[in-house]
C-alpha cells in the first residue's frame, strides 16, 4: 500500500476521491464547451497604426477623456508575444494603465522567418524602434515620448534611450537585466556569463540553425524549474478544472507560454555574446551598429521596476542599473512576486499600474 495511502482513514481517502473525481468531471464539461475564442488574449481594443517588415505597431483606444499628453511606448522581449502585458481582462497591465489616463503604445514584433535571418540589434534598435518613436513624435508633435522597456524589451529601451536621449522624456524599465554576470542565476550561467562560449557555442549554434528555434528556447525557459513549470502544474491541473474562471486562467497562461516565436539568428549571436558572455552593457564597450552604449548618456528621469523572486532576471542584475545611469532622477521599486507575477499577480495589477501611471504624471512638464 502507498504510504500516504496508510495515513488517511479509508474513509477520508474515498472523500477526497469522490471530490476529486466530481472536479474531473466537471473540469471536462467545461473544457467540452470551450472555443478558441474564449481563450483568447491581447483583447483590450486597439488598431494598427504602423508597419514594417514583420513588425506591427498597435495603438490602444483611449479608456479615458482626460489622458497624459505624452504618450507611452511598450517595447516586449523578442523572446515570447507582448500580449503578456494584456493577458485578460481582470489581469492586464495596458487596460489598467489606460483607466489610468495613459496614452499607449505596443510594439508586437511578429514571427520572424528565413528571411529575417539576418536581422541585427541594429535593425530592432536603431531602424525599428527609432521608426516607432518617430512615428509617434510625429502623430503627436513632440520631440520626446515615455519607453516602457519590459524583459528583454527593457535592455533593448536602455540602449535606446542611451543613443537617442533627446527622444525619450522619461524611462521605465520593468523586469530588465542590466548586469549579465551573475553566477548563481541558471539563465545567465547557461548564457555563458562564467566560462563565455565554453558555456554556449553560440557562433556555432546560429550558423548551424539560422534562426533559433522558439521551442528550443521555450524549452530552455521551462527546465530551469522543471518540476514546477514541467511536471507540479499539470499535476494541480484536475483540482482547479471544475472553475471555468481558473481554467481559462491556465489555458490563457499556456498559450501565451507555448507561443514563441523563432529567434533571427543574427541578432541572437550578438545579443548573447555582448550581453550575456561579454557584459558589454554596464563596461561601456557595447556598439549597436556604428553607435556606441554608454548608460551615463541616461539623463532622463528612470523608473525601474523588479520583481523580488524573479529566477530569470535576479534582482541584482536589475538593480545593478542604478551605478550606471547619468540621470539624478533615478526611482527603483520592487514587488514581492516572481517574473510572471509582475504581469498576472492581483495585487502586482493592483499597485504596479498606478506607481507607473503617478511617477508619469509627476514628470509630464
Amino acid at each position: 500500500m502507498l504510504p500516504f495511502l496508510m495515513q488517511m482513514r479509508l474513509d477520508d481517502a474515498t472523500e477526497e476521491y469522490t471530490e476529486l473525481t466530481k472536479k474531473v468531471i466537471k473540469g471536462i464539461e467545461n473544457l467540452s464547451r470551450l472555443r478558441e475564442e474564449d481563450i483568447e488574449i491581447g483583447v483590450t481594443p486597439k488598431e494598427v497604426v504602423y508597419r514594417e517588415d514583420k513588425l506591427v505597431l498597435y495603438h490602444f483606444q483611449p479608456m479615458v477623456e482626460e489622458r497624459l499628453n505624452i504618450p507611452v511606448l511598450i517595447v516586449y522581449a523578442l523572446v515570447n508575444r507582448p500580449f503578456m502585458v494584456d493577458l485578460q481582462e481582470d489581469r492586464s497591465l495596458v487596460a489598467n494603465l489606460l483607466k489610468l489616463g495613459l496614452d499607449i503604445y505596443l510594439i508586437d514584433w511578429g514571427y520572424p522567418t528565413r528571411a529575417d535571418r539576418w536581422l541585427t540589434l541594429d535593425d530592432y534598435i536603431n531602424d525599428y524602434i527609432n521608426n516607432c518613436v518617430d512615428f509617434i513624435r510625429t502623430k503627436h508633435s513632440l520631440d520626446k515620448i515615455n519607453l516602457l522597456g519590459i524583459c528583454q524589451g527593457g535592455t533593448f529601451s536602455l540602449c535606446y534611450s542611451s543613443i537617442y536621449p533627446e527622444k525619450v522624456k522619461n524611462l521605465i524599465v520593468m523586469v530588465t537585466p542590466v548586469d549579465f554576470q551573475i553566477p548563481d542565476a541558471l539563465l545567465y550561467m547557461r548564457g555563458g556569463c562564467t566560462v563565455g562560449a565554453e558555456a554556449l557555442d553560440i557562433d556555432l549554434m546560429v550558423n548551424s540553425l539560422g534562426n533559433i528555434p522558439g521551442d528550443f528556447l521555450n524549452f530552455e525557459f521551462l527546465m530551469l524549474k522543471p518540476r514546477q513549470l514541467g511536471i507540479q502544474k499539470y499535476l494541480d491541473f484536475p483540482e482547479i478544472m471544475h472553475s471555468e474562471d481558473k481554467l481559462l486562467n491556465f489555458l490563457r497562461m499556456e498559450k501565451w507560454i507555448f507561443d514563441s516565436p523563432d529567434q533571427a539568428g543574427e541578432a541572437y549571436r550578438q545579443f548573447l555574446k555582448d550581453f550575456y558572455q561579454a557584459n558589454k552593457l554596464i563596461k561601456g564597450e557595447l556598439m549597436i551598429g556604428d553607435k556606441p552604449v554608454n548608460l551615463s548618456n541616461l539623463s532622463m528621469p528612470v523608473l525601474n521596476l523588479y520583481a523580488e523572486k524573479d529566477h530569470l532576471v535576479p534582482p541584482t542584475s536589475s538593480i545593478a542599473l542604478e551605478r550606471y545611469v547619468g540621470t539624478n532622477d533615478y526611482t527603483v521599486r520592487s514587488f514581492p512576486v516572481g517574473h510572471i507575477g509582475m504581469y498576472v499577480s492581483g495585487k502586482v495589477q493592483r499597485d504596479l499600474p498606478p506607481a507607473i501611471a503617478d511617477w508619469l504624471k509627476v514628470r509630464a512638464d
